[in-house]
C-alpha cells in the first residue's frame, strides 16, 4: 500500500562511546507530541486500527491548531 524506503543509521566510523544518530531528534519529537494526548500515552486500544486512527486524530488536532494560529511548521 504504502512505498516506504527504511535505511539504517550506522555508527560513524572510529567514534567510542555514545552518539546520537542524526535525525533521531525528528522522530523523538514526534512520538513526544503523540504522547501528550491522554488516549496514547498509554495502551488502551485492542485493535491496532483503533490505535492507528487515534494516531490520525491526534496529529489532525496538532496540524489544525498550528494552522489556526497562523505558525509555519
Amino acid at each position: 500500500m504504502f512505498n516506504y524506503t527504511l535505511q539504517t543509521v550506522l555508527r560513524p566510523v572510529g567514534v567510542k562511546g555514545f552518539t546520537v544518530p542524526p535525525k533521531r531528534w525528528i522522530v523523538e519529537r514526534a512520538f513526544a507530541w503523540l504522547v501528550r494526548h491522554r488516549r496514547l500515552a498509554k495502551d488502551y486500544e485492542r485493535l491496532l486500527e483503533n490505535s492507528e486512527a487515534v494516531v490520525y486524530i491526534a496529529m489532525i488536532r496538532l496540524m489544525s491548531k498550528r494552522l489556526a494560529r497562523g505558525n509555519n511548521i
